[in-house]
């Protein structure tokens, strides 16, 4: 029975109940403010450290896989698909709320952006959006091995150095933001200890 209910909670199932509860608390955390622009930059905060946490889990599967070997480990990389698209939902929440953001608050989001956030954020969705895209059987096979491999691995590191700039701005002004640095540091390296515990001549294979 426990292995069953393991093996149900995988794939597109795992993938729709962490977007489920992501929506949820989503909804709930704007309402407490009655979904006001302090509400909706609840939300904005919220999804941006969910994001953080589902793209570490989905970018450092393959890694700890090779390190770590076990029951969960094998898991997270089997699902490291669903979280990757969990981690999608997530970051669809955090632009939908940066919208009504600036929709509510138009001084605020002016004064909490600036054009590199508008050029660079626009990449990086840009890049969610291709790798979610060709997250799927149909779609990755139309694409290529070689070819997916290159997005994902291209896409997974520049989305971990635009978190780390993201969260590392805020340092000066709150320092306790150089906490959130600390998985996206843990993931660089296991990523780099992988690839050199195993002497690979092709880093893309842990995309």
């Amino acid at each position: 029975m426990s292995l069953q209910r393991q093996d149900w909670f995988e794939g597109y199932r795992l993938f729709a109940l962490l977007a489920a509860v992501l929506l949820a608390l989503s909804l709930w955390l704007a309402g407490i403010r009655h979904f006001d622009g302090d509400g909706v930059r609840m939300v904005v905060r919220f999804t941006a450290r969910t994001s953080l946490l589902l793209f570490c889990l989905a970018f450092s599967a393959a890694a700890l896989a090779r390190l770590r070997p076990n029951g969960w480990t094998r898991w997270q990389r089997r699902n490291r698909r669903a979280l990757g698209l969990a981690f999608a939902a997530s970051h669809g929440i955090h632009a939908v709320a940066i919208v009504a953001f600036a929709m509510m608050d138009r001084a605020g989001f002016v004064a909490a952006t600036s054009l590199a956030s508008y050029v660079f954020g626009g990449i990086g969705y840009g890049v969610i959006a291709a790798m979610t895209v060709t997250s799927f059987d149909r779609t990755a096979a139309a694409l290529g091995p070689r070819n997916w491999r290159a997005l994902h691995l291209f896409g997974g590191y520049y989305l971990l150095l635009q978190f780390a700039v993201s969260f590392g701005m805020r340092i000066p002004a709150m320092p306790l933001y150089s906490l959130f640095l600390i998985p996206l540091f843990a993931v660089l390296a296991l990523r780099l200890f992988a690839m050199r515990a195993h002497h690979s001549p092709h880093p893309a294979e842990l995309a």
